[in-house]
């Protein structure tokens, strides 16, 4: 027998339900405190798992009284929630999904796995795969964009991050993929609201990213606190028991959302925490995080003849299993036994500041006013966010402090020590004082240049921070106003900096700006970051995963809308538009400026037929006219003219890379599995249809911009 039947044959009730039970510690805490002192139910057996502990010492300390005064002896399974880095923070994940390089999102989760794990975490609450088009939801800020095919592949890369090549090895965590499923279409981008779209939407756009994960053989899943059509995610049947483990086959864990079980009752489905807890493991849910739910609530479920003792057993072998696949049995105190040297934080640092680069996105360069030319005597680096190093970490930074992170000013500082950095706030990031405008101003009058730094606090973009008002807060606008008007009358430029953890609703603030960048929140290295992009060190290469919206009324906005029967037409009143504004965005999809100057010619796609199991080989020529050397990304997206359901108007299927010096003629080869042209038929059972497919090339989700060609799909034998 098994060490793990074993187990369970020795178990009480109480020590089954402790394994499917995780609460917080004292240490850290991301929600409501609910659970008091778990020290002596650790000893008891009847909590058997932990989260919001950090640092070796309370890590281990915890597995002591777990393994060796307990009954049992199980270790516990400890989780944190490593979003985007744990003490060392990489830019938000929207930002980083900036980066569109898998190579480098798989790269930062496995360098936050090893310092999350070097402090004996073995869990991490993360990837977040919501895909969101809709800027008012908070949470946008921590997932992959508005694209399912680009959230699938983050989901891949960043669950081989975390995870490694061996779950049981020191420096690996087990991933959590969330939020399963459709969180990101919450109603009015409303955190914690309902949700109620088509199945189709559900299973185009919310499912691929998970099932992804779960291809890559990610350990844990964790389903989402809205309701999907009237029915909870963390009671889901139809999607976690149907859709999860029947049709994907995942095998592993699902742990709830911090008291997600317990909020069932608030739900309206469940009237007491017995009932709660009953509809939870019905379907599939093995952890309860926070609500208590199962410890106090599954006995009288049991009693009531609501769940079987095979259920609880079958959660518990499933937990039980998590906990041997880590190496937590073998040796619980693995993780966190050897401290991490100097020359590792600093490495991964400079990972940090590299990474911290390649997300910014340049939104515009009028007349080539950045790089900035050398020789610069002042700079005038004003704003809000021009010294505010601890905003610079986002919304989730884990274990990291405030201190230690560098802001705009104290990068630039360092990074010119020729130049005096002039800094001043003028205005608070919210809040009605505006007496510090006229001093930002003066330094305006005696800068050479002037960099304007702007955008939400930190606090305002992440869980529980939606907005209805997608602009500046406070009386940041007033404030840019006059500094666009002081540097128009002393001919100075301005840069801004926009710092926020979602596509901001400012097209005067584009207009009026020299030079824009979207910086994201950017992490650790923020400042050292900005400062190798804006003084040329660095060709900036990031490019928007999420459309920018010119007016809060276009919201939701994305590139993968379907086609109307009347598509827009200025000239005929009666077509799908707006009367006050263009149905464009500000900024689609993937639009990212350069130091280089690139164009695109000779695109090459298959002249014969292409059958369901073929790879269809696309190259396009692209040559940096530019004066500089620099990296382009190259989209490249699909559009079936004719299916039997009405396929979106353009579908990413790919992109590339090419880095090119200034006058070099370049060539991208994209490749596509004809197989990823399948889609959802009538049935939402996938089909391949003949017929013609458009293959569209170029630099962002802009039609006009695009290469066209054709391919045709062969009817299957």
């Amino acid at each position: 027998m098994s060490r793990i039947e074993t187990l369970i044959g020795k178990m009480s009730l109480a020590e089954k339900l402790g394994q499917l039970t995780m609460t917080a510690s004292s240490f850290a805490v991301t929600g409501p405190i609910i659970a008091g002192d778990s020290t002596q139910a650790i000893k008891d057996g009847t909590i058997g798992n932990l989260l919001n502990m950090v640092g070796a010492d309370h890590v281990h300390g915890m597995q002591r009284l777990a393994v060796e005064e307990s009954r049992l002896g199980i270790p516990l399974l400890i989780g944190f929630d490593v979003i985007h880095g744990h003490r060392t923070l990489f830019p938000i994940p929207l930002g980083e999904a900036a980066l569109f390089d898998p190579r480098m999102w798989a790269l930062t989760a496995r360098e936050s796995a090893r310092e999350a794990a070097a402090e004996g975490l073995a869990m991490t609450f993360a990837p977040m795969l919501d895909v969101s088009r809709d800027p008012r939801w908070g949470r946008s800020a921590e997932g992959p964009g508005e694209d399912p095919w680009l959230a699938a592949r983050i989901a891949e890369a960043k669950v081989r991050g975390f995870q490694g090549t061996d779950l049981a090895a020191p420096d690996a965590l087990a991933a959590v993929a969330k939020h399963f499923c459709a969180y990101g279409a919450v109603t009015a981008g409303r955190e914690y609201a309902s949700v109620d779209i088509s199945d189709r939407t559900v299973r185009e756009v919310h499912l691929p990213s998970f099932a992804a994960a779960v291809a890559t053989g990610v350990a844990a899943i964790m389903p989402a606190f809205n309701d999907l059509a009237g029915v909870p995610m963390t009671a889901n049947v139809a999607l976690l028991q149907g859709w999860l483990r029947k049709k994907l086959g995942f095998e592993g864990v699902i742990v709830s959302d911090y008291n997600a079980i317990g909020e069932l009752i608030h739900h309206g489905i469940a009237a007491d925490l017995a009932q709660a807890a009953a509809l939870a493991l019905k379907a599939g849910v093995d952890i309860d995080m926070m609500s208590d739910a199962y410890r106090h609530g599954l006995p009288a479920a049991l009693d009531r003849g609501w769940v079987t003792r095979d259920e609880i057993d079958e959660s518990v072998r499933r937990v039980l299993t998590l906990k041997e696949r880590l190496g937590l049995f073998d040796d619980p105190y693995r993780r966190g036994a050897v401290p991490e040297t100097g020359a590792t934080v600093a490495s991964r640092r400079q990972l940090a500041r590299v990474v911290a680069a390649r997300a910014i996105v340049m939104l515009k360069n009028e007349k080539g006013v950045l790089p900035l030319v050398k020789g610069a005597a002042r700079l005038a680096v004003i704003g809000p966010l021009a010294d505010a190093s601890a905003e610079m970490r986002g919304p989730w930074w884990g274990a990291a402090p405030p201190e230690g992170h560098v802001s705009v000013a104290a990068g630039l500082r360092e990074m010119l020590a020729e130049t005096r950095v002039l800094h001043a706030a003028g205005v608070a990031i919210n809040g009605e004082d505006v007496s510090g405008i006229a001093a930002a101003l003066d330094l305006c009058a005696h800068a050479d240049a002037i960099l304007l730094c702007v955008g939400e606090a930190a606090t305002m973009s992440g869980e529980a921070a939606s907005r209805a008002h997608l602009g500046l807060p406070g009386r940041q606008r007033e404030f840019a106003e006059a500094v666009f008007e002081r540097a128009k009358r002393l001919r100075k430029p301005v840069i801004v900096i926009l710092f926020s953890g979602r596509p901001l609703v400012v097209p005067w603030l584009v207009e009026k700006s020299n030079a824009m960048l979207a910086a994201w929140f950017l992490g650790s290295e923020a400042g050292n970051a900005i400062g190798d992009v804006i003084l040329g060190h660095v060709s900036p290469s990031g490019r928007t995963p999420v459309s920018w919206a010119r007016a809060a009324g276009q919201v939701p906005i994305f590139f993968g809308e379907r086609p109307t029967g009347r598509p827009a037409d200025p000239n005929d009143y009666y077509t799908s538009k707006y009367l006050d504004v263009s149905n464009e965005p500000l900024f689609p999809f993937g639009y990212g400026l350069s130091y280089g100057q690139f164009k695109y010619s000779n695109l090459r796609v298959p002249r014969e037929s292409v059958a369901e199991r073929d790879t269809v080989v696309v190259r396009v020529d692209v040559m940096n006219e530019g004066r500089r050397a620099a990296e382009e990304t190259v989209f490249l997206f699909t559009h079936d003219k004719l299916a039997s359901v009405a396929r979106p108007v353009l579908e990413l299927k790919g992109f590339g890379k090419v880095s090119l010096n200034p006058g070099e003629l370049g060539t991208v080869t994209l490749i596509l599995p004809a197989a990823e042209l399948r889609f959802l038929g009538m049935n939402l059972e996938p089909v391949f249809e003949a017929g013609e497919v458009e293959i569209l090339v170029g630099p962002c989700a802009d039609r006009a911009q695009l290469m066209v060609g054709t391919i045709h799909l062969a009817r299957a034998v």
